[in-house]
């Protein structure tokens, strides 16, 4: 039996956290033979709820599971944490602008990366699943400055799977059939979903499928916009998919990605492709399995994605401009 790990989780008693919460706890992100500690936190007024989850992940008896704590202290939360996630955002109201969202929850992740600084584990890394998670992830990387930047990274991996399940149906194949698409860019409606690298049984995907109208016009638009058709359709936003996929994402850095494959992560930018060094960009990259990420070199991108690219990385250095005093 492995050591215990510590997962800190935010926002746990909302409706992502109450998702997340099985999946850690029955070995989702370090396996089978690693027991875990849960950290949750939540605001004041979402204590009782939080209590009430509790209850629940007592009442699953996981035999990994050696503790569970609730708390409002950021630094409680976060003390000896091996993984933060920090899920936990206000969502957009009906009326409200992107960059009013990322003023309103930038100031709670400068908290957050603070108290990650001065009280997680010295090997922490930092999960960002909360939106608009890559400046989100930025703000708190900036004001968690003795925590090395390669420790951190916003999910994108919600909308690689979104862009599997798209290329999937598209070939009447599988899922598991389809390998190696790419999420560039920021987690909003200009990134750039992109199949030029990705298989389907093992043949390019361009060619499996044959259909780069449908590509152009179809499919980068359905992957951009499947939160908001979720939203539409249920009356709620993502919660099981995004939960499912931070389980993922987390997995892919502890137990690294599968050989010869990569996946989707907002890193912060070393200047590959172009995007500006500072930023942090969704890109592909593999995991050795030790908590690192490395993103995947020299893929050669055609005319029409850099130019898709370049959009989302314009809107990345506009939200940077919006928190740029909260950057530490």
């Amino acid at each position: 039996m492995e050591s215990v790990k510590r997962v800190a989780v935010t926002g746990a008693a909302g409706n992502i956290g109450y998702a997340i919460l099985p999946g850690i706890a029955s070995g989702g992100i370090f396996g089978s033979d690693t027991p875990v500690r849960l950290q949750l936190l939540e605001i004041p007024p979402a204590m009782k709820a939080l209590e009430g989850v509790c209850m629940e992940m007592d009442d699953c008896a996981f035999p990994l599971l050696t503790g569970l704590e609730a708390t409002d202290d950021p630094r409680a939360a976060f003390e000896g944490a091996d993984l933060v996630l920090l899920v936990g955002s206000r969502p957009r109201s009906k009326g409200m602008e992107r960059n009013d969202l990322i003023r309103v929850n930038g100031p709670i992740f400068v908290e957050q990366g603070r108290a990650i600084q001065q009280a997680a584990a010295s090997g922490v890394r930092a999960v960002v699943v909360g939106n608009p998670c890559n400046t989100n992830c930025l703000i708190a990387m900036r004001n968690a400055g003795d925590v090395p930047p390669d420790r951190w990274s916003a999910m994108t991996q919600l909308d690689h799977n979104r862009a599997t399940a798209q290329l999937a149906s598209k070939a009447g194949a599988a899922a598991s059939d389809v390998r190696r698409p790419i999420i560039w860019g920021n987690h909003s409606n200009t990134q750039y979903p992109d199949w030029s690298f990705a298989t389907v049984n093992g043949r390019a995907a361009p060619e499996a499928i044959g259909d780069r109208s449908w590509y152009e016009n179809t499919f980068i638009g359905t992957v951009q916009e499947r939160g908001k058709a979720i939203i539409e359709a249920r009356g709620a936003s993502s919660a099981m998919s995004a939960a499912a996929a931070a389980v993922q994402h987390s997995r892919y850095l502890f137990q690294g990605t599968p050989d010869g494959d990569w996946t989707s992560m907002a890193v912060l930018s070393d200047g590959s492709y172009d995007v500006p060094a500072g930023l942090v960009s969704s890109f592909p990259v593999t995991c050795p399995g030790d908590g690192s990420h490395v993103i995947v070199k020299d893929l050669g991108m055609d005319a029409f994605g850099k130019e898709r690219l370049a959009r989302s990385v314009q809107e990345l250095a506009r939200e940077r401009e919006v928190v740029a005093d909260l950057l530490g």
